[in-house]
């Protein structure tokens, strides 16, 4: 169970450094402007080694923002649950620490793939026919990677629900 447990904790410490990476830097995407390159994130883009704000309102842009930023949040309160499910205390024996831990991050797991769906759908039909010379650059793939993280996490914390819940049964017997 505590493996479970220490490997759940793992991915989603990991998971959520790589959120907060990928939503805060600016290397979502990388194309070749007017002969230079240029890349943007979800709240800048740079181009001629010179970054500016994001100002557009764009639909897509703030609901990847919000998923992102949604799914930062539900990972650290799934971190705090599982930090708490180490914790004997009694005044939660009621309440399941690894039940929650897992659906929290497997709900942060879902936001960071709306997010990612999200972007990679309006990326492919509307500005990758912009700009010729295109390609999705690593803070993208570390959205991805997070995504896997975090949907382990929750998978590691729902397998030691599970087995604490058995053990559980079986010690009341």
């Amino acid at each position: 169970m505590y493996s479970f447990m220490g490997g759940g904790l793992f991915c989603a410490i990991i998971g959520n450094i790589l959120i907060v990476v990928s939503t805060a830097t600016d290397y979502w995407m990388q194309y070749r402007l007017s002969g230079s390159y240029a890349h943007q994130g979800l709240w800048r883009y740079c181009m001629a080694n010179k970054c500016y704000m994001q100002t557009a309102s764009i639909a897509y842009w703030n609901a990847t923002r919000a998923f992102m930023i949604l799914s930062v949040m539900l990972c650290f309160a799934g971190i705090m649950a599982g930090i708490l499910s180490f914790a004997h205390l009694s005044a939660f024996e009621r309440f399941s620490r690894f039940f929650a831990a897992a659906i929290m991050l497997l709900i942060s797991t879902l936001f960071v793939l709306l997010a990612m769906a999200i972007y990679t759908g309006v990326t492919l039909s509307f500005l990758g026919k912009r700009f010729g010379d295109w390609r999705f650059s690593w803070s993208y793939i570390l959205g991805w990677v997070a995504m896997v993280m975090t949907f382990f996490a929750g998978i590691f914390y729902m397998c030691a629900h599970r087995l604490y819940e058995s053990r559980r049964v079986v010690g009341s017997h």
